[in-house]
């Protein structure tokens, strides 16, 4: 957890201009009033020896900050002025607990040595000031921690802090017979008879500014702990009435806003606070303090806060309903467009239409109509620009799906001729395949289940009786792969053994298809491509080494050593190298593919998803013979030769075929691997599966742009060797990259559709970034697949030539 320690003098403000011992004003704060002083950012190493030495730094400038002011007496009447606030920032406990975990040694440690700095400080302080005992001191901290050292979910270890406020106007400890709590906290400390008075975070601020006495944050929406304060009765209730009327100006102003923005017939005012009843409350509130009944008159502020507070939340979420319905529209006839493009130009149920130019220009001017109609109605509302997006953009694609009208007809036909059990077959399989998908990112247990399916998927399709071999293996890899879904999420429990066993065992695999090739002497590889194999299979090496060699470094105190940490950015820039020097012919090319990102992936793992990658290819390359498989069982195309097909040799665009049922599948296929491969080891759409182990290797002082973009590496890892699989998949079935996109877009819009209703405003961290995260996700798959298409054509298509000496013969 980050401790943030406020110390409030006299209710007095931190206002030193013009003295040497201050660092600059702060650029975030308005005036010249606030000024900052800290340690630089590379002083927050995960790797250092002791990162409490970022605490007891803040402890000893503070306290050479106040023993310099004696010589300094700019410095002293600045000190002395009224309403100083210093705050002080204790980083060591958090970067601590991500390092060595709260239950470490080190953890507990630091604890002690920040116990012993607030006493020393606090002491310092009052004999600073005379001991005028107009001190306040307010410690807490913006979040707690969980075993395994993250934060950011919904976990109470997470989300409950420690509020610890003490000195001038504050309350004394009350004393209880007895309380209940759902926690132990109480009884872990020995606290049982002193009462506990919980309060939002929001609440800190307006009761620090209670204490300094000054005005309550503009747009706070705090509401002020009374229980804290140690003041008079009548004080409370004025503080509580100034609490209330500021958090109503607030809901006053979103609610004229919207007012503005509304046509008046149209307009639905918040009832519970009507303007009379607002008058009303402040008018009683008024009269309860006149007449000195100060219980009530809190009683009734804090009424009114709550109701201002739903009444911002509810003039806040206004347009919710009338906007989401409009991009449903939006995302069902955007669907629906996409589908009829896929049976129009992709399959051959639908005929040659006749052109009807009357009809078009109808029916472009009618809904030409209608999206004027729409802009007139936004604009004497003054919307912003946002809402015209929202609201047009399904008019257009409503009128190209209209526009398509004999496509539908077409479509209506054949599914008329078909029985209806198989219709309502096909479409219960489809709804029942992307519920598995929608589900997989709340529950990483439903991959499993999905898996399981998989595994069935060959008994089912009578592919086992044609190759029974293959087939088996695919079974229990869809067997094996299901196990890490119902793994714990990457980061609780790091496993360095098990990713040195990892390595080991991509070394003996490798070793093993090196002695086959030697053995087989096949024609197509020649002496360059053994070596570039060899060079790869050192890297494993290398990398194996170097995750051993910095945890045992990093266990000892000793840092990251820098030769690791070359070899680490060397492995990492030279994997995305090596493939290209690789022969092209499928296999090996997809093997010299994961050869060179399992390099990079040892690196980045400190657990049991070092073997993913691993058993993810092994499923890829028995999922490419399958396909081939089920291709020739349907008779779609002959069986070719695997192991001669060469990814450089360009396919004709005649020999792509058109769209079999069974391409739904397919793509369906590699959306779930795709979706297997993001959550298979973890939700890593929450910052609470952020590890800062997984980039030891590559650097510990706490940087959160390069560490981000390596962890978004290894997320990409996964995914490129799916795609590289897909690659293979779709050129060796001759399958349009198109079409293939486009049924893509048809899931992808489907499952965007279910998350933009599952879009939280409310609840922890977790709740709210997990839930737009995954909105986005689904949103950005079809781009993030053409994204991971393009890099697969490249990392399998493309071949560096080196360059070779010429030999010059004289004559």
């Amino acid at each position: 957890m980050d401790l943030g320690w406020s110390i409030i003098q006299s209710i007095k403000s931190h206002s030193e201009k013009g003295t040497e011992a201050l660092a600059s004003a702060e650029g975030g704060a308005s005036g010249d009033h606030v000024y900052t002083f800290c340690y630089t950012a590379e002083s927050e190493d995960f790797g250092a020896q002791d990162a409490a030495k970022l605490d007891t730094w803040v402890f000893d400038h503070v306290k050479s900050f106040f023993n310099s002011s004696r010589s300094n007496q700019t410095l002293y009447s600045a000190l002395n002025e009224e309403k100083v606030v210093l705050f002080l920032h204790l980083l060591g406990i958090d970067t601590n607990g991500h390092a060595h975990r709260p239950n470490s040694r080190e953890y507990k440690e630091n604890i002690r040595k920040v116990d012993e700095g607030v006493k020393e400080i606090a002491s310092m302080l009052e004999n600073f000031y005379g001991n005028d005992g107009k001190t306040a001191f307010i410690l807490t901290s913006d979040h707690g921690m969980t075993d395994w050292g993250s934060h950011g979910a919904g976990h109470p270890s997470e989300t409950l802090t420690p509020l610890i406020a003490w000195g001038a106007g504050v309350n004394y400890p009350q004393r209880v017979a007895s309380q209940f709590f759902e926690d132990n906290f109480l009884k872990e400390w020995k606290l049982e008879n002193l009462k506990r008075l919980d309060v939002n975070q929001a609440d800190i601020a307006p009761l620090m500014a209670s204490l300094i006495g000054v005005p309550f944050p503009l747009n706070s929406v705090g509401t002020l702990p009374l229980e804290y304060l140690n003041n008079s009765a009548h004080f409370k209730a004025e503080s509580m009435f100034t609490n209330a009327v500021q958090i109503l100006e607030q809901f006053k102003v979103k609610m004229t806003q919207k007012k503005e923005t509304t046509l008046s017939f149209l307009f639905t005012p918040f009832k519970p606070l009507s303007d009379s009843e607002q008058i009303n409350l402040l008018k009683k509130t008024r009269l309860y303090i006149q007449q000195e009944k100060y219980d009530e008159a809190v009683s009734l502020c804090k009424t009114l806060i709550n109701l201002a507070l739903e009444g911002l939340s509810y003039y806040h979420t206004y347009d919710r309903l009338f906007l989401g319905l409009s991009i449903a529209m939006g995302f069902v006839g955007w669907t629906a467009y996409v589908i009829l493009v896929i049976i129009k130009t992709h399959t051959n149920l639908t005929k040659a239409a006749q052109s009807h130019d009357k009809e078009s220009t109808i029916l472009l001017y009618g809904f030409a109509f209608v999206g004027l109609i729409i802009a007139f109605f936004l604009l004497i509302q003054t919307c912003p620009w946002t809402y015209y997006v929202y609201c047009l953009l399904p008019v257009p694609v409503w009128y190209a799906v209209v526009k398509e009208l004999h496509v539908i007809q077409d479509l209506a036909a054949y599914l008329l001729s078909l029985p209806v059990g198989q219709s309502m077959g096909f479409l219960l399989i489809c709804a029942l395949g992307i519920e598995i998908l929608v589900f997989s990112f709340f529950y990483r247990s439903t991959l499993t289940i999905g898996l399981l399916v998989f595994a069935g998927w060959p008994v089912i399709t009578q592919l086992w009786v044609q190759a029974k071999t293959t087939a088996l293996i695919w079974i229990l890899l869809c067997m094996l792969l299901g196990i890490f879904p119902l793994m714990p999420v990457v980061g609780r429990e790091p496993n360095i053994p098990l990713v040195i066993a990892t390595g080991l065992l991509t070394l003996l695999i490798s070793c093993s298809s090196l002695s086959s090739l030697c053995k087989s002497k096949n024609k197509y590889m020649n002496n360059e491509d053994l070596k570039v194999q060899f060079y790869q299979m050192l890297s494993i090496a290398l990398s194996t080494y170097v995750v051993s060699s910095t945890h045992d470094s990093l266990q000892n105190k000793q840092g990251l050593p820098v030769f690791n940490q070359i070899i680490s950015w060397t492995t990492l820039v030279s994997s995305s190298v090596l493939p290209l020097l690789s022969p092209t012919f499928l296999f090996q090319r997809l093997f010299s593919i994961l050869l060179s990102l399992m390099s990079t992936y040892l690196l980045l793992s400190t657990g049991y998803e070092a073997l993913f990658p691993l058993v993810l290819s092994g499923l890829m390359f028995v999922w490419i013979n399958m396909e081939q498989e089920a291709l020739q069982q349907y008779g779609l195309s002959l069986k070719p030769k695997l192991a001669v097909f060469n990814f450089s040799y360009a396919t004709d665009i005649m020999q792509f075929r058109q769209l079999h049922l069974d391409d739904v599948r397919r793509s369906f296929f590699f959306v779930f691997f795709i979706v297997t491969a993001f959550f298979g080891t973890g939700n890593i759409a929450s910052v609470n599966s952020f590890d800062p182990a997984s980039v030891y290797c590559f650097l510990t002082v706490f940087s959160p742009f390069m560490m981000g973009g390596l962890l978004v590496l290894k997320v990409v890892i996964p995914f490129v060797l799916v795609s590289c699989a897909f690659e293979a998949v779709q050129v060796t079935t001759q399958l349009s990259s198109k079409s293939l996109f486009l049924i893509v877009l048809v899931i992808s819009d489907i499952m965007a559709l279910h998350f933009f209703f599952l879009v939280k405003d409310y609840g922890s961290w977790l709740d709210i970034g997990a839930s737009i995260s995954h909105y986005v996700l689904v949103m950005s798959l079809t781009i993030f697949m053409m994204l991971m298409n393009g890099l697969a054509q490249l990392l399998t298509t493309k071949k560096l030539e080196l360059s070779r000496k010429t030999k010059h013969h004289s004559t």
